[in-house]
C-alpha cells in the first residue's frame, strides 16, 4: 500500500513562514511529478505548485516568489517553503504524486489526506 503523508500544516500570522512536508512510503519503484495542491472552504482544489523528478517546477501565479517546491528523491518526500502567508492561502493542502510501484509498469496518481494551514491577518 503507498501512502503519501503530509505534515508540518498549523496557524500561523500574515506575514509569517511554514513549510510542509510530504514523504511517500510503501513499495516504490519510482516517483514522477509530486506535487501540493490546496482547498479552500467552499472552493475547488487548485495546484499550488508540483515538480518533476529532474526538478523542473511550475507554481500558481498568486504563489510565485512566495512559495518554494523542493523535492529529495532519496527519501521520496516533497516539500513547500511558504513565505510572506496571507489569509488567502488558508486551505488544506493536499500532497500529488505519480508513483510507480514495483512490477506495475506505469505510474498512478495518489493523494495525502491533506494538512490545514491557517493564515490568521
Amino acid at each position: 500500500q503507498v501512502q503519501p503523508l503530509e505534515s508540518g500544516g498549523g496557524l500561523v500570522q500574515a506575514g509569517g513562514s511554514l513549510r510542509l512536508s510530504c514523504a511517500a512510503s510503501g513499495s516504490i519503484f519510482s516517483i514522477n511529478t509530486m506535487g501540493w495542491y490546496r482547498q479552500a472552504p467552499g472552493k475547488q482544489r487548485e495546484l499550488v505548485a508540483d515538480i518533476t523528478s529532474g526538478g523542473s517546477t511550475n507554481y500558481a501565479d498568486s504563489v510565485k516568489r512566495r512559495f518554494t517546491i523542493s523535492r529529495d528523491n532519496a527519501k521520496n518526500t516533497v516539500y513547500l517553503q511558504m513565505n510572506s502567508l496571507k489569509p488567502e492561502d488558508t486551505a488544506v493542502y493536499y500532497c500529488n504524486a505519480h508513483i510507480m510501484v514495483f512490477f506495475v509498469n506505469y505510474d498512478m496518481e495518489y493523494w495525502g489526506k491533506g494538512t490545514l494551514v491557517t493564515v490568521s491577518s
